[in-house]
């Protein structure tokens, strides 16, 4: 059987980059992997570097998208714990191309894959794995070079839920999706207050994800420390850049305490003079759980994810369907680039004219 999918040619920088919905073999589940008819595809910025610029990309064409909510056709030898017809949900991984997103079939490591409760739809599920996961290993995945997490402990490990209560957190970007889980993340691990920044179109959202502070993101950065201190008096042990712009880093470099620990989403840019004190651990996070590194992490996450989205600690973002199925995922991807706030976009493939 056949499938549409959505191929780039080459970088869309380049004459050589466009986007074609094209027709090529459905995948066949290995062992330990699954078949997925995917039924909603959503967009992220990660998507837009990789067809603006090339960014890990190994070969043309390619087929994008690193997030998918559907249902299970076929199982590969050895799972046992998905049945055919079971809604399910996972993220794409650069650790295989083969399984990235935009297309109406994708085969998926059984490990990485949850299934979907009953309280949200496939749309609101498709808008989860990723960013999810960036927040889940930037926070409770082990301090390593080049990528890796802050090293605390997981709420869905043995004490681990609430374990930090009292602590405040600092969260840069609250209203982004990997800030909004990272929100959520904050406030089963215990942390309070959860400051976050954002504009105040957004206030209310975030305190119903956890939040329990909002900054105006237009104030100017310099003033973030200051802010912080009226909030709470404790020291900062813990931040979050969720936005990754160099002026942004700085501020939260300064935020956090001595001896503290700050996650950047990023490359970071921080001020060398600052990195020099050596007083602040910096880590950056890269979200795929297919790493090999984060493959621990990743395996425990996807374990009780179903239970965290059943239980509403983890909640899918808002979102926007967008018509004509993987055709209308370019101009998905444009509008994307120019900026949302607190919103993701979803394909839907299998509705592809």
């Amino acid at each position: 059987m056949q499938q549409k999918v959505l191929i780039l040619t080459g970088k869309l920088s380049e004459s050589s980059g466009k986007f074609v919905v094209d027709v090529k073999d459905m995948p066949e589940p290995g062992p330990g992997y699954v078949l997925v008819e995917v039924h909603a595809a959503a967009l992220n910025p990660i998507d837009c570097a990789m067809a603006d610029t090339g960014l890990f990309v190994k070969e043309w064409p390619l087929t994008l998208g690193f997030d998918a909510a559907g249902v299970v056709k076929k199982l590969g030898e050895g799972v046992t714990h998905f049945a055919v017809g079971d809604k399910v949900m996972h993220a794409g991984t650069h650790v295989d191309p083969a399984v990235f997103t935009f297309q109406q079939y994708v085969v998926m490591r059984a490990e990485f894959v949850a299934k979907v409760p009953s309280n949200i739809t496939l749309d609101q599920a498709a808008t989860i794995p990723l960013t999810m996961a960036t927040a889940a290993l930037g926070l409770y995945d082990k301090k390593q070079k080049p990528f890796g997490g802050i090293g605390l402990t997981p709420p869905w490990e043995e004490g681990g839920r609430g374990k930090y209560a009292g602590e405040p957190i600092v969260i840069l970007g609250g209203a982004s999706g990997v800030g909004q889980h990272a929100i959520q993340f904050a406030k089963i691990s215990g942390f309070s207050p959860i400051i976050t920044t954002a504009s105040t179109s957004n206030e209310e959202y975030l305190k119903s994800l956890g939040a329990t502070q909002v900054v105006d993101r237009n104030l100017p950065l310099s003033e973030l420390s200051s802010l912080v201190k009226q909030i709470t008096d404790k020291p900062v042990k813990y931040g979050f850049g969720a936005i990754g712009t160099p002026d942004a880093q700085d501020a939260l470099y300064d935020v956090v305490a001595s001896g503290g620990q700050l996650l950047l989403v990023k490359q970071p840019t921080i001020d060398e003079a600052k990195l020099a004190k050596g007083d602040k651990y910096v880590g950056r996070v890269f979200a795929d759980v297919h790493l090999p590194a984060q493959q621990e992490v990743g395996r425990g996450l996807y374990a009780h994810l179903t239970r965290l989205v059943e239980a509403g600690d983890i909640k899918p973002t808002k979102l926007e369907v967008l018509p004509n199925g993987l055709a209308g995922i370019p101009e998905g991807l444009q509008r994307l680039k120019k900026g949302v706030s607190a919103l993701k976009f979803v394909a839907r493939p299998q509705e592809t004219p």
